[in-house]
């Protein structure tokens, strides 16, 4: 009897450690992977100005694997040790706190929930296993930890006072790298509005209203109603507005962009889309999409995975770079990769010369290379975050 005990409690230890060790690195693994291509050697012109680029990139949900980012990953697609390979002077740190369990472009209901088993077997903090807000604090502090043990490699920007003091010392050190943290849905206020102060101190500075499912703001995208803009919605963005949030738009239903365009009197953002242009589905936006966000000042940033461009190459990202700025300019275009977003990607962080020799062979020049790859960003946050 006693055997058997020891045995049954052998098997329960070994499962645990399982779900708690190897199978979040296993998805990580699997879910965040780099196609196979052959070898592609950029056009010398493209390595000399790739080294001269200020990129920066709207979108990456790295913070919610259990990676270290400090160091050089075999799995995944964003870390430093990547980041700083790639030339990229600043990365948007986007977190997610609540997933449809099937990534479903359309009808989603928000009734179940990916995240919650996801933070449960990765050993976050019990308290984020029931509070959304939680999880974006939690991620939010893996975020500063990042940067307190950098060793001065990585900068946290919260303010345009420090991306321009960063861009200063960054002209004379190219070895470092910096980021700012974004929200992907205002479901992680957790249905309180006086949360958006406590999300703005732990350093957020950019949120979109809605992401895979409608909630308490107003409609996404993929949810079921995709309503528009609610009265609670309409007071968030005003609150955002007043701390100087960028407010950004990927994912949100048609009739909530054209409320938020409405009533903003500064610019927003698609940190992560397609455009419907070149790749026409549900995930991606419309022409008219584009003409609202180009005139408020936005920016719109193209994805690199399959769905967003139709392809699977640098090449395809150029296309629909190319069909932005065509239709609204060259001014707001930009990247938004979505590294690290549970899809498949041509490359890492660490290949992004590969899109600046793209829209090279594309005929884009010098000066418009330098707005895509992060110059109308770079000028975006400078004259808008706090």
């Amino acid at each position: 009897m006693k055997k058997t005990i020891l045995r049954l409690s052998i098997i329960v230890v070994a499962v645990c450690l399982l779900f708690f060790l190897l199978l979040p690195i296993l998805i990580d693994k699997y879910l965040n992977g780099v196609v196979e291509h052959p070898a592609n050697q950029p056009s010398p012109q493209a390595i000399a100005l790739h080294k001269k680029l200020l990129i920066a990139d709207l979108h990456a949900d790295c913070l919610l694997w259990n990676r270290n980012l400090l160091e050089r990953n075999s799995r995944g697609q964003v870390d430093l040790p990547r980041l700083i390979e790639g030339n990229v002077a600043l990365q948007a740190f986007t977190v997610v706190t609540k997933m449809p369990p099937v990534f479903e472009y359309e009808g989603n209901s928000g009734s179940i929930d990916l995240i919650t088993p996801l933070a449960v077997a990765q050993g976050w903090p019990i308290k984020c296993w029931r509070s959304l807000k939680e999880r974006a604090l939690y991620q939010a502090e893996k975020f500063h930890k990042l940067a307190a043990q950098s060793n001065e490699k990585f900068v946290v920007i919260q303010s345009a006072n420090d991306l321009s003091a960063y861009l200063e010392r960054r002209k004379q050190e190219n070895d470092l790298t910096a980021g700012f943290l974004g929200i992907e849905g205002a479901h992680a206020l957790d249905g309180d509005l006086d949360n958006l102060d406590v999300l703005f101190n732990a350093g957020f500075r950019m949120m979109a209203p809605t992401h895979f499912f409608d909630n308490e703001i107003g409609g996404s995208a993929h949810g079921v109603t995709k309503g528009e803009l609610t009265e609670m919605g309409t007071e968030m963005i005003r609150r955002m507005e007043a701390r100087k949030m960028i407010v950004d738009l990927a994912h949100a239903s048609p009739e909530v962009i054209k409320d938020v365009v409405a009533m903003s009197t500064r610019p927003v953002v698609i940190s992560h889309t397609g455009v419907r242009g070149t790749c026409n589905n549900n995930r991606n936006v419309s022409d008219d999409v584009l003409r609202l966000v180009a005139g408020t000042g936005g920016v719109i940033g193209i994805g690199f995975w399959e769905t967003a461009v139709c392809g699977r190459d640098a090449k395809s990202i150029a296309r629909s770079i190319r069909y932005v700025a065509n239709l609204v300019g060259v001014e707001h275009a930009g990247l938004g990769s979505d590294f690290d977003g549970a899809v498949p990607q041509p490359f890492d962080a660490s290949g992004l010369v590969q899109i600046t020799d793209a829209l090279l062979a594309d005929g884009f020049s010098d000066e418009e290379i330098e707005k895509i790859m992060g110059g109308n960003v770079l000028r975006l946050l400078l004259g808008n975050l706090p």
